[in-house]
């Protein structure tokens, strides 16, 4: 309804740092494919997990980071608390999600956030 009305999809601010990140924190599948859509920067780099793949992979949400990744989501992409993607899942137990990262090619050997790699 709002991005109706002019809403900006990429505006940016708060924890999460825009909508799009939002959503994938919390596995919004069907806001994450509207605000796509609509349009929204799938690696926009905002806010406390840096972008949505991030914020996506530290919660375990696989049909969220599929449809990041088939948005064209860096999966290296570095910055937000835990440095990247493979970093938030790896520290949060989430070992499927680490296997489809690592598939697309994540860099084991980043280095970046509070915790320095995935190990």
């Amino acid at each position: 309804m709002l991005l109706n009305k002019g809403a900006d999809v990429n505006a940016q601010g708060g924890y999460y740092g825009n909508a799009l990140q939002a959503a994938s924190s919390e596995g919004h599948k069907e806001i994450i494919q509207m605000l796509l859509n609509k349009g929204a920067d799938v690696n926009a780099q905002v806010g406390e997990y840096s972008n949505a793949l991030q914020a996506a992979s530290s919660e375990g949400h696989k049909e969220a980071i599929q449809m990041l990744l088939n948005k064209g989501a860096d999966v290296n992409a570095q910055g937000g608390y835990y440095g990247n993607a493979l970093q938030a899942a790896s520290l949060e137990g989430h070992k499927e999600v680490v296997q489809m990262l690592l598939k697309k090619g994540a860099d084991v050997n980043a280095q970046g956030g509070l915790y320095g790699n995935a190990l």
